[in-house]
């Protein structure tokens, strides 16, 4: 992803089509030391592209894939059911136990952005 992220500075740098050599001054830039090969991927695969077409794209592929919300709706109209039964305190409890808990887990996942 890093590469990636190079690879469009670059471009939005001025470089129509960006090289390794450009790739590696900006990853050493930030104090990161580039892999040649990697770096050869992003540069060939994006060779003679518009970063305007593969963006559309990639737009259109996410369009088509599932976002979940339909999930999460159902879910929660499900839990509702069982609500209006009397068990509402301990399902309230369960809501509060899980939103601590991720919490705690999305803090620091140990990723930095250009790792």
């Amino acid at each position: 992803m890093r590469y990636v992220a190079a690879y469009l500075l670059a471009v939005l740098g001025g470089s129509e089509c960006p090289t390794i050599a450009d790739l590696t001054k900006i990853l050493n830039s930030v104090g990161i030391e580039t892999d040649q090969q990697r770096a050869e991927k992003v540069v060939g695969e994006l060779k003679g592209k518009s970063i305007d077409e593969v963006i559309a794209q990639g737009n259109s592929k996410l369009a088509s894939m599932p976002s979940g919300g339909a999930v999460a709706a159902a879910a929660g109209g499900g839990s509702a059911a069982p609500a209006a039964g009397g068990s509402a305190a301990p399902a309230e409890e369960k809501k509060e136990e899980k939103k601590e808990e991720s919490e705690e887990s999305d803090d620091d996942m140990g990723f930095g952005l250009f790792d």
